[in-house]
């Protein structure tokens, strides 16, 4: 019999070690890797939006969608996997959505109703239609003037790689339709703030200010709303008259939740990296690109950062639910989770294109980490901005830490062709540029998860004992 002495067991434990270390790929070619061969992501959203499809806020769907979530995390290894519950406002579409102009030129025109907007009458209401081309000419409106009538909303979004034109537009349907009922209008109907031309109406949330009581309000798909435009042209002075009919309701108080999940870093003593997006969607498609695609990104980027070795950091994402009717997700992560320091955080919620900028708010303060991930993400094609990030709509908690935050910046140029209409769908990705996007993530995922100074200055932390992860 052999006799294994103690020089010859050290020196076979030293070679099993050297042959794990090699069978562990680095951080740069798991990015690569993911890059030419990424499944997590595609996996993620194709399941998704094909087993759970629509996940309205509050709703019986979001909740089948946050336990298909934490389903495939458990399934893929993330730890500390949970469904955190909140409650909220809930309002829901209903089943009715018609528009159709009386007079002078009748005909149908699409809708759809706005987030939490009110319901006509039984029947519907009619009336006169007051033009205006901008949200600017409606706060200019008399007081009074709008009495009796129904507001239509114009605005000249234009397709941009950043998404700026959502900025300039937007206020039509956030802010639109609670000025037209502060100045007496008895409904709203807005041009979708979209960039398609589709007869697919872009639904979206609108509000209200306090002692407004809520109005009908309704988008009207961009070609709709195009030929309402030529009729006033044509009308020659006539009034023109649209019948408005819808049945959203309020449901009073559901409740929510937020999934989240953890790949474990080697010290529980650091602050975690968050990563977040939201689960939730509209009603009126399965939200592939707002914000399925967000969601399969952060996963995947997490899960192939965990496949270049054990982080140092944990490395937690978050799929906040109810982010489209009002943040609610976000706001309560942070509530409950106050206390708890997050490292910096990064959101996914612009759809699937391309990655192309990378910003942080620590450009000044941190400038070699700053750099280190802007040299690591060059290969891809992403350059370095110099905007101060401001961090995703999922991210309150950081925010409210005043932490670190990093944007990593999606081409827009088609989002808002497919955001929150029909058309969100699965084949509208584009799995290279989804890759894309997954291996950007893993390559930053990895360096920040693995920063052993403070994040936003750069300096090194007070030493603590090393809880050692699972």
């Amino acid at each position: 019999m052999n006799r294994i002495t103690p020089a010859l067991a050290a020196l076979s434990l030293a070679l099993l070690s050297t042959a794990a270390l090699a069978q562990t790929p680095t951080l740069e070619t798991q990015a690569d890797t993911a890059l030419e061969s990424d499944t997590f992501a595609w996996d993620f959203v194709e399941g998704i939006t094909t087993e759970v499809g629509p996940r309205q806020a509050g709703t019986e769907a979001e909740a089948r969608g946050r336990a298909w979530a934490v389903a495939w995390l458990k399934a893929k290894g993330f730890a500390n996997v949970a469904d955190e519950p909140f409650m909220m406002d809930t309002w829901v579409p209903g089943d009715i959505a018609r528009a159709r102009v009386t007079a002078p030129f009748a005909q149908d025109l699409v809708v759809l109703p706005l987030g939490d907007s009110a319901a006509t009458p039984a029947g519907g209401v009619e009336a006169e239609v007051v033009f205006f081309r901008t949200v600017d000419e409606l706060r200019a409106a008399p007081e009074g003037s709008l009495k009796g009538k129904i507001a239509y909303i114009s605005h000249q979004m234009r397709p941009a790689q950043d998404g700026s034109h959502y900025g300039f537009a937007g206020p039509a349907r956030w802010v639109g339709a609670g000025i037209a009922a502060s100045k007496g209008a008895v409904a709203t109907v807005i041009k979708s703030v979209g960039t398609d031309h589709h007869r697919n109406p872009h639904t979206g949330g609108t509000t209200f200010p306090d002692g407004v009581t809520p109005i009908p309000a309704g988008a009207l798909s961009l070609p709709d709303a195009e030929n309402l435009e030529r009729m006033f042209e044509r009308a020659g002075g006539r009034p023109i008259t649209l019948k408005l009919e819808m049945n959203p309701r309020q449901l009073g108080q559901t409740q929510s939740g937020n999934v989240v999940g953890e790949i474990v870093g080697r010290n529980r003593s650091l602050p975690p990296v968050l990563l977040a997006c939201h689960i939730d969607s509209w009603w009126n498609s399965p939200g592939a690109f707002d914000d399925g695609a967000g969601c399969a990104i952060i996963a995947a980027a997490a899960l192939n950062a965990g496949k270049a070795g054990q982080p140092l950091r944990t490395i937690r994402v978050l799929f906040a639910g109810a982010e489209e009717t009002g943040l609610w997700g976000s706001a309560a992560y942070s509530k409950a989770h106050l206390s708890e320091p997050i490292a910096v955080g990064l959101e996914s919620d612009f759809g699937a294109d391309r990655i192309w900028r990378f910003d942080s708010n620590f450009r000044e303060t941190n400038p070699a980490l700053h750099k280190k991930i802007a040299s690591a993400v060059a290969r891809f094609g992403v350059s370095a901005g110099s905007d101060v990030a401001g961090g995703g709509a999922d991210l309150n908690i950081v925010r409210d830490q005043k932490g670190a935050l990093v944007d990593l910046q999606q081409d827009g140029t088609r989002y808002f062709d497919l955001h929150h209409t029909p058309d969100d769908t699965l084949d509208k990705i584009d799995i290279v540029q989804l890759r894309q996007n997954v291996a950007v993530w893993t390559q930053v995922v990895g360096i920040l998860a693995n920063e052993g100074t403070s994040i936003q200055t750069g300096t090194p932390i007070p030493s603590a004992p090393a809880i050692m992860g699972k």
